[in-house]
């Protein structure tokens, strides 16, 4: 009995191992369930169509399952024959023996398909802007695939799983750029899709070991890594085509960096997108930027034309809330020394941070201050400030030049036009020497104090026409007290004190007084009258040098002392400077004047000792950028001048008669009857005169004499009023 049991389960065994090894290899054939499947996926998914040749019946060992297999079957879905090498059918085993069969999965492998034919099949693919993107983007490419289908208990698709490869594919960026080259694996579901292994390149950039996930649960979740590499020469003016909006790519030559990126979007269920996120980090490993179309003074007037990044780390962050970007390396301009530099970048709000440093190499001036860096000397550079719309606040800048330093703190700019500043702090050095020591605070009021004030370059800066003024919001009272001032021509003023008041960035009032030295002083004094809408200023000097060395007109001019008076109102002043005792050594136009006239022992003495002068007086009015020049009278024992005429920017033209040789004059005026009825014995001075014109540009003014002249009676009247005077 034993033995018969055995023999029964053995035989037992060996079919049912029989059955496994052939349902697991060649399978069964049959057409019993053609039908049938083909009428249970068409009863809920109307839009599908099978039509299956013979089918095998087999046994899936790893799932422990069995399926239907068909080769080649024709599937269509919308009427569209998707190509497909093989169909598996998985059942329910336990439904077979039941009167409703029930289908588990259908796997579903198709056969390459091309870019063309996906073309074709997009015509059934939702939503429409997926279906634009096959269309009108894609341009060749292969596709190797898979898909699973998961029924639930009523037959009805629950999900899907796509698997495969997608390779040389093409894909069109834009008008004049592709993605071409590309190829990566996928993995899809009904809530997920994977992109593993991409690679692909561009004529800009190339992109390598990028993975993509998106979540399709309930919005759209888009996440993806991968390196970029990009290296552009030549092809820089493709990209200039591409991003005309983006002024500065404009000025790129070339391009050469590796990046790190990450990016996350999201859409809402219309796929309109509502936030990213992008990161990278890498390296710039090399790129240039013409400087020549910026429209910057700076690099006009230093000739700089290049500027070079090179192995300098790149950290960005872009996103729905904020923009940051990061740059640390070193930079060089017209490929000069390789220096340091840190930049960083933060907007959020449309509030705008940036945080800069870097080392500087190139000649720097600040004329206001006498102060000149050398080129070749290194000096540091940082400033910390926030922008937002039309205003901007300097929470710091720092410069560092050896012991020369430049501190200032919380500078705010309105339209650019200063509102308030914290403080300004000045240390500078000339030739070894201190020449700057100085703070500026701003308080109630502004308060100027300090060791030492370089004024050398002060009237020649105050002279530069300009119709800025960033300081048209300032109205404060103003204290300044400097210990010294170093002022032209090596002269010194020392306990300098000032008490003012601005109002929308202009003097209304002023009150000071320095000393030059030896019983020396400076006064300067202004009031306003509100009903008449003027300003009423004037300048006393002891010395007349340090206030004039600026003016081409004074050059060579010594001794004496300056008064200076004007009513000024908008945009008109009338003013009257009068100097008196005083010389006039080497004075080239002087000079130049006495010689044409072939007065040549006065013209020696110009050049020697120098000629002497009792008084001068200017009447001069200046309206906008001109400057007439009513009368300008020099009276002296050796000559008298009188003159008017105008100035400009780009224009002097001056008129007026010279009269020399006073001790001839004189004996003229003895002679009898002709000295009594040509010259009034109460005048006794000149009867002949020079008659002269100086036109020109600045530096290339031409003079013309006429040498022998009857002396005007206006010249002769204004001589005897100064007479008059005298008395």
């Amino acid at each position: 009995m034993n033995k018969l049991i055995t023999v029964v389960f053995s035989l037992v065994f060996i079919l049912i191992i029989s059955l496994i090894v052939i349902l697991s290899t060649t399978g069964i054939k049959t057409e019993k369930f053609n039908n049938f499947i083909s009428q249970k996926i068409k009863e809920n998914n109307k839009k599908i169509e099978l039509d299956l040749e013979v089918i095998q019946f087999k046994l899936d060992i790893k799932e422990v399952s069995l399926f239907l297999e068909t080769d080649r079957p024709k599937i269509y879905y919308r009427n569209i024959l998707i190509p497909s090498s093989k169909i598996k059918v998985y059942l329910d085993f336990l439904s077979i023996f039941k009167s409703e069969v029930k289908i588990k999965k259908v796997n579903l492998s198709l056969d390459q398909i091309s870019v063309n034919q996906l073309k074709i099949l997009s015509k059934s693919f939702k939503p429409s802007n997926f279906q634009s993107f096959v269309k009108n983007k894609l341009i060749e490419g292969r596709i190797d695939s898979e898909i699973e289908f998961y029924l639930d208990k009523g037959n009805t698709l629950n999900n899907f799983i796509a698997r495969g490869q997608v390779s040389d594919l093409r894909i069109g960026i834009s008008k004049d750029l592709e993605l071409k080259e590309t190829s990566f694996a996928f993995f899809a579901d009904r809530t997920d899709i994977l992109l593993k292994n991409f690679f692909g390149k561009t004529e800009l950039f190339s992109i390598k070991e990028g993975d993509l996930k998106a979540d399709l649960t309930s919005e759209i979740k888009i996440e993806s890594n991968f390196l970029s590499y990009i290296n552009l020469n030549r092809e820089i003016k493709k990209l200039q085509k591409l991003l005309p909006h983006l002024s500065f790519v404009k000025n790129l030559s070339n391009v050469k960096a590796e990046l790190n990126n990450s990016l996350i979007l999201n859409f809402d269920k219309t796929y309109k997108l509502k936030n990213f996120d992008y990161k990278n980090k890498g390296k710039i490993i090399n790129t240039n930027f013409d400087l020549n179309d910026l429209n910057f003074d700076y690099f006009k007037n230093k000739n700089l034309t290049k500027l070079s990044i090179f192995d300098s780390d790149v950290k960005t962050n872009l996103n729905s809330q904020q923009n940051f970007v990061n740059f640390t390396g070193k930079y060089s301009l017209n490929e000069g020394r390789k220096l340091d530099f840190d930049i960083s970048q933060s907007i959020k709000n449309e509030l705008l941070n940036l945080k800069f440093s870097a080392d500087f190499d190139e000649l720097l001036e600040f004329e206001l201050i006498n102060y000149s860096k050398k080129k070749g000397d290194v000096a540091n550079v940082s400033f910390d400030l926030n922008k937002d719309k039309n205003s901007i606040k300097m929470n710091q800048i720092d410069f560092k030049d050896g012991e020369n330093s430049f501190v200032l703190n919380g500078a705010e700019f309105s339209n650019g036009k200063l509102l308030l500043l914290d403080k300004l702090l000045v240390k500078t050095f000339k030739d070894d020497v201190k020449n700057n020591d100085f703070k500026i605070l701003f308080e109630n009021d502004i308060f100027v104090q300090g060791e030492k004030f370089d004024a050398s370059n002060l009237q020649k800066v105050l002279n530069k026409n300009t119709n800025k003024n960033i300081f048209s919001n300032i109205s404060k009272n103003i204290e300044i007290n400097l210990s010294n001032i170093i002022i032209p021509v090596s002269e010194k003023l020392e306990n300098f004190k000032l008490i003012g008041k601005i109002e929308k960035g202009q003097f209304v009032k002023i009150s000071s007084k320095g000393d030059f030295g030896n019983n020396n002083f400076l006064d300067i004094t202004m009031k306003s009258i509100k009903k008449d809408n003027k300003k009423y200023l004037e300048i006393y000097s002891d010395l007349t040098k340090p206030l004039l060395t600026e003016y081409n007109f004074f050059k060579g001019l010594s001794g004496g002392n300056l008064l200076f008076s004007s009513i000024i109102e908008k945009n008109f002043s009338t003013s009257k400077l009068k100097i008196e005792k005083f010389k006039v050594t080497n004075a080239p136009g002087m000079v130049k004047l006495l010689s044409l006239a072939d007065l040549g022992g006065l013209a020696d003495l110009a050049e020697g000792e120098g000629i002497s002068f009792d008084v001068l007086e200017i009447n001069m009015e200046k309206n906008q950028d001109t400057l007439k020049l009513n009368e300008i009278l020099a009276l002296g024992p050796s000559i008298s001048v009188i003159m008017d005429g105008y100035q400009t920017s780009n224009l002097t033209s001056l008129r007026g008669t010279l009269v020399p040789a006073k001790t001839l004059n004189k004996m003229i005026s003895k002679i009898p009857v002709i000295g009594d009825i040509v010259i009034p014995k109460e005048v006794g001075e000149g009867l002949f005169g020079i008659s002269f014109k100086m036109k020109g540009p600045p530096g290339k003014i031409k003079t013309t004499i006429n040498p022998i002249k009857t002396i005007t009676p206006r010249f002769i009247q204004k001589i005897i009023d100064r007479k008059k005077v005298a008395k």
